[in-house]
């Protein structure tokens, strides 16, 4: 790659990066985070809570504390001053509101330590930050004191939540409860503990982080030297066996080997060293990382990896151990370009298993450390992909946006601190040249969060050697590898890394896998079985009645299935009743294993241009758009009436449209007919239930009425309540509202990015009809989401087994728009209007 381009993409990754934090600072100041959708900020308390994830928001400016190293790394130090005026001024950290340990430890510590770094390394400079004095590093310390409560346990574990205004003890505290805390978590402490010690003079912070690392050290299995994945901090027993170098375990590794690098004691790299020597023997199967049982390390505990394992090629080049760290690079790298981003977890046939991408930088950190080690332009390629799928996919007018499902190109209201903490830092790392650098990089070691913390800290106060525990073996030599290979040597052919990696690609182009066929659980055969059951065919309710099996239909839409045995007709038909219900668990095990791969619905008219994507249920009949290799596009028009239900009468508007519907009242089926034959091109049926979310709620597939639906031709897709509305405010605002339908979404750059800001590579579709193929069922498709009770009580979506049928494809005209000659005036007469359409709709929450 030329110089110059290295500059052309290293400037891109700049004006990202201030799009990002610029949308942040108008926005969403001083919250804690950006929600790029709606353009404002994410108050906790003030939004609907997300569960676990908001344990990272503690009312203290998160992102820009989190961000405060970017901006010095990117030459951005007159909007570091102002930052860190700001932060000292604004930032409170004393709020009565219960916060992880784990995440306010690594981007809220770590954000203020490496703020300080920096501040130290400008004033040092003698050009900017002239007034610094420690103000960081005192608030630093504030923070630690108010996380230590945490720590007072038995066994020096830390509870996983604290109140950042009175700790753990006592019922204002609303916390201290809890018995159970990951690997990860209570072992990623030690670099912003130890640095905060080192810094201030105060042993106890350090103190702390190693008695925990002790403790989980004193734990691993003996036999297979591995870690689960979650422990009882009171007992110390395991209480997820599972072990892996994925979530709930990753950065436990990386932080012995990192404390190590900065804080030079060599207990740290032996206990290292024998972890990677059991993970090299247990968990990598090159290209792949499959967890195992501690106990039984030859016995994997399951067939799917999840994303945060990215980060671990770029461990293993800090180890020296390149060539395994080549191939799994490789492996993600092939997965990235076959889905566009790296699913939040994907099988070992390299399909979806769970759809996210909440913009993870791992990938990025072990692109820019191959790219150290080797010299291999290959990696400046794989970060020219990743900069352009977050600008064709990601980005929103309001900074960037993480993906709902990677599928179908949907996106989740949120823009979370590390985006803009670490994936800046890396692909900026990753196309500057040195003299880019305010610093060298080489004289800091990055936290998990990539906040800089400096290599002298080793030397700046001596901490004694803690509890050095007498089962421990003695150090010698044989405990270490002391040197990383050198890779001029290890590399003297350029072709030596891509001989590696051409294997990797192979396999992941090729796995086209199918679904095994349904497997009858049970013994004999039930009179029905529960793939063919409808919820509205009387004859099988009859059977079901026959079997002590009643239906509940609940508010929302959905189906309860209860069994009561002693209301069988015979103890024979208890039994069947038993495996009925028995069979409908199968069949809610498989969904949530295959997960029900949604279709798209993406706003393509002025002024979203497609970068509105929302999130639709299909049918079990009609057009199967996911074999249309176009979709069905075409404006929207509310059907009258808005029920369905009857003969449309408004014909001369729904003719060549979508027709928009209500859900309830009759059979999605009869819906689809009545606009059909009005002449609708395709229908989106809207919830009628309020305030239902593809969020909070499981999608479901539409059944058909029972009888032949082969008659019906066009797509129809159902929307919840929420996004439904999104679509009615877009129709009342702008009159006139084309849409795509769609298994995913599609590139939504045509219109949007003007081709010489932002050239890149065609994202390879190799991958795309292994995609169809490997969600799409060979038999039927489950459509239950059961759960068994005590009395046998199953809920369930029901809906009938969907029919093998040739589809219908329409095929719509190309649009001819030029982009390439878009002016960028234009360019930013577009971005201000989708801007000022997103604030028009902002209060209906998008």
């Amino acid at each position: 790659m030329s110089r110059e381009e290295k500059l052309r993409l290293r400037n891109q990754v700049v004006e990202m990066f201030d799009h990002a934090y610029q949308n942040y600072m108008d926005h969403a100041y001083p919250a804690d985070e950006l929600m790029p959708l709606t353009c404002r900020g994410r108050v906790r308390g003030l939004e609907p809570s997300r569960g676990d994830i908001d344990d990272a928001l503690g009312k203290f400016s998160l992102t820009l504390i989190d961000t405060l190293d970017t901006l010095v790394l990117l030459n951005k130090t007159t909007e570091f001053e102002a930052a860190v005026r700001r932060v000292l001024s604004d930032v409170r950290l004393d709020n009565d509101i219960v916060v992880s340990v784990f995440e306010t430890n690594i981007r809220v510590l770590g954000g203020l330590l490496g703020g300080h770094s920096m501040a130290v390394m400008l004033k040092e400079g003698g050009q900017h930050m002239q007034w610094y004095q420690e103000e960081l590093l005192h608030m630093a310390k504030d923070l630690g004191l108010r996380l230590l409560p945490a720590f007072n346990t038995s066994s020096g574990l830390p509870y996983p939540r604290v109140n950042l205004k009175y700790g753990v003890r006592g019922p204002e505290t609303r916390t201290g409860t809890e018995t159970d805390t990951c690997t990860a978590c209570a072992g990623t402490i030690i670099l912003e503990f130890a640095a905060l010690s080192r810094f201030t003079g105060d042993p106890v912070f350090e103190e702390h982080a190693r008695r925990a690392l002790d403790f989980l050290w004193e734990k691993r299995q003996r036999n297979s030297n591995l870690v689960g994945t979650t422990i009882n901090i009171h007992s110390g027993e395991w209480v997820r066996r599972d072990s892996g170098v994925g979530a709930g375990i990753d950065s436990y590794y990386e932080y012995l080997l990192k404390a190590y690098i900065l804080l030079g004691d060599d207990l740290f790299l032996q206990r290292f060293n024998i972890h990677y020597a059991s993970i090299m023997k247990y968990i990598s199967q090159p290209p792949l990382l499959l967890d195992v049982h501690i106990h039984k390390p030859l016995l994997p505990a399951r067939t799917w990896m999840d994303s945060l394992l990215a980060f671990f090629p770029g461990l293993q080049v800090l180890k020296g151990d390149i060539r395994p760290a080549i191939e799994t690079h490789e492996m993600l790298y092939q997965v990235t370009k076959k889905h566009n981003f790296l699913p939040e977890a994907f099988t070992t046939d390299f399909r979806v298993h769970w759809a996210q991408h909440p913009l993870r930088p791992e990938f990025a950190e072990s692109t820019y450390f191959l790219y150290k080690a080797t010299g291999d332009p290959y990696y400046l390629e794989a970060g020219r992909t990743i900069l352009d799928n977050l600008n064709r996919f990601a980005r929103v007018p309001c900074g960037f946006a993480a993906m709902k499902d990677v599928r179908t190109g949907s996106h989740e209201d949120r823009m979370d601190s590390f985006f803009l903490a670490e994936m800046f830092k890396y692909l900026f790392l990753l196309f500057a040249e040195a003299e880019d650098l305010p610093f060298d990089v080489e004289d800091y070691v990055f936290t998990t969060e990539a906040h800089l913390l400096p290599l002298s800290l080793s030397a700046s106060i001596t901490m004694p050697v803690m509890h050095i525990l007498q089962s421990e073996v003695e150090l010698d030599d044989s405990n270490f590898d002391w040197t990383c290979p050198n890779t001029r040597l290890l590399f003297p052919d350029p072709a030596f890394p891509r001989n590696l990696r051409e294997p990797i690609r192979s396999a992941v182009d090729k796995s086209c896998p199918r679904l095994a066929p349904y497997r009858e659980p049970g013994m004999g055969r039930p009179p029905l079985r529960a793939q063919d059951f409808m919820a509205n065919n009387p004859e099988h309710l009859e059977l079901l009645r026959r079997m002590g099996v009643s239906l509940i239909h609940l508010k929302d839409g959905r189906v309860q299935l209860v069994q009561h045995a002693t209301q069988a007709v015979s103890a024979v038909a208890a039994e069947d009743g038993v495996r009925f219900m028995q069979e409908m668990m199968e069949l809610s095990s498989q969904q949530q294993k295959e997960q029900l791969p949604p279709r798209a619905i993406q706003i393509v008219s002025h002024p979203f241009f497609g970068r509105v994507v929302l999130t639709a249920g299909p049918a079990q009949f009609g057009t199967d758009l996911s074999k249309s290799s176009t979709g069905v596009r075409g404006f929207v028009t509310v059907a009258e009436p808005y029920s369905g239900c009857s003969e449309i009468t408004n014909t001369e508007y729904v003719q060549g449209h979508i027709a928009l519907l209500q859900r309830g009242q009759c059979m999605f089926a009869e819906k689809a007919r009545h606009i059909q034959k009005a002449g609708a091109i395709g229908g989106i049926v809207i919830d009628d239930n309020e305030g239902s979310s593809s969020d909070t709620a499981p999608l479901f597939q539409m059944a058909g009425d029972g009888r032949n639906t082969d008659d019906i031709t066009l797509p129809l897709l159902f929307l919840f309540h929420k996004e439904g509305n999104i679509l009615l405010e877009a129709l009342k605002e702008y009159r006139e509202v084309e849409v795509l339908l769609s298994d995913k979404a599609r590139d939504r750059a045509v219109q949007s990015y003007n081709s010489d800001s932002f050239s890149g590579v065609d994202v390879q579709e190799a991958g795309e009809d292994c995609l169809t193929e490997a969600t799409t069922p060979t038999s039927f498709e489950p459509t239950t989401q059961s759960q068994m009770t005590s009395s046998t009580e199953a809920e369930a979506d029901l809906a009938g087994p969907k029919e093998e049928r040739e589809t219908d494809r329409r095929e719509e005209p190309e649009d001819d728009t030029d982009s390439s000659s878009q002016s960028v005036d234009e360019l930013l007469a577009d971005w201000r209007e989708d801007l000022e359409a997103f604030q028009q709709m902002e209060k209906d929450e998008l």
